[in-house]
């Protein structure tokens, strides 16, 4: 049985004071013996918030990184400064990313290979435009993305990999895929791994759903065979993120 992983990415939202604040109030509605909890913060907030959830169940993300070790890279923040302060997660390749910042599938990919080489757990995004979907070529799009960001990288690192399925048009506009539609995604995710590595790599890996997830759409997706947790947005800045974690 896969261990469930939720994980809040608060974007650009909170200055570190506030993050700390939010960590505080947040840290007894988060309690849970039955999933990992991140929360993925802003980078000047990371130092400030491992400190606020240390002897807590809370790890800290951070939201992206840079795929070398140091060099001239203004603005860049480097996989082995994100570990000496604590970082367990990274996200990678959100689309956000991809759309304002010119990330691709392959600086993804080169991503993925450093956050493994400085033992950080990538939690690797996918996800279809609207436009992709109406076209009927969402499992062909993501396959794609899910092939490159993987090139190289171990079947023992894959299966400790995260990846979030996050459909481009459900993030942040409130419109929510079926569960039918993110479980569908999902399998294909999980075939796909399948046949890059073996079954065994394919179920170990765990596979959030991304995209305006709430404390009422939360159980059903959990629930489904090939969700295993949630890349949260919005809801993971207020109290029902607690919610959302303690979804049963």
């Amino acid at each position: 049985m896969r261990r469930k992983i939720i994980a809040g990415n608060w974007k650009m939202n909170k200055t570190p004071s506030e993050a700390v604040q939010l960590i505080n109030e947040l840290k007894p509605l988060v309690v849970t013996d039955e999933a990992d909890v991140v929360f993925c913060v802003p980078a000047i907030s990371l130092i400030p918030a491992v400190e606020a959830a240390k002897g807590t169940n809370i790890n800290i993300g951070a939201q992206n990184m840079y795929f070398e070790e140091s060099g001239a890279y203004t603005g860049e923040i480097a996989p082995n400064m994100l570990t000496e302060v604590g970082v367990k997660y990274v996200i990678i390749g959100h689309s956000e990313r991809r759309e304002y910042f010119a990330e691709t599938d392959e600086t993804v990919n080169k991503k993925v290979l450093k956050a493994f080489e400085h033992g950080l757990t990538p939690i690797i995004c996918c996800g279809e435009s609207l436009a992709q979907r109406e076209q009927g070529v969402t499992i062909d799009f993501v396959r794609q993305q899910i092939k490159v960001a993987f090139l190289g990288v171990t079947k023992e690192q894959a299966a400790k990999s995260v990846i979030a399925y996050e459909p481009i048009w459900a993030i942040g506009t409130g419109k929510v895929a079926t569960t039918e539609q993110a479980e569908e995604v999902c399998k294909a995710i999980r075939d796909c791994i399948a046949e890059i590595y073996d079954n065994d790599t394919a179920e170990a890996i765990r596979i959030q759903y991304g995209g305006s997830v709430s404390a009422s759409s939360a159980k059903e997706l959990f629930s489904q065979p090939n969700i295993d947790g949630g890349l949260v947005g919005g809801a993971s800045l207020k109290a029902d993120f607690g919610k959302i974690v303690n979804y049963k």
